[in-house]
């Protein structure tokens, strides 16, 4: 039996671990974390991998506590900016700034090598 000061375990590894007998868990899934932050799982657990965002971790289990999730959302909180500038092109050389190839023409000319009659093929 688990003791006040330790997480109680419902059983079921995908459910918010609760201390007390009230409704709202101590600690949340990334699963429950991410459905309230209203954002991706793969998101969540990647920026906790990476240490961006608080979280918590129950030896190999990772958990958000609700101040985490509070910080998580004022840490993300940006003010209104109107409209995001223009990305800058880049300076990737492009076909069009190619110096264009020699012109070459189907029709023969006068200083090719069969207009005086002599040709490397033999026929």
């Amino acid at each position: 039996m688990a003791t006040p000061s330790q997480p109680r375990h419902s059983g079921y590894p995908n459910q918010a671990v609760s201390v007390s007998g009230d409704s709202q868990p101590l600690l949340y899934t990334p699963a429950e974390a991410a459905q309230r932050l209203q954002v991706r799982e793969s998101w969540l657990r990647k920026k906790a991998a990476a240490r961006q965002v608080p979280c918590t971790f129950l030896g190999k289990h990772l958990r958000f506590s609700p101040a985490d999730l509070a910080a998580i959302i004022t840490n993300a909180a940006q003010p209104a900016t109107g409209r995001r500038p223009r990305r800058k092109p880049t300076t990737t050389v492009r076909d069009r700034d190619l110096p264009l190839p020699p012109q070459r023409s189907v029709h023969a000319h006068r200083d090719d090598h069969t207009s005086g009659g002599s040709s490397p093929w033999h026929g």
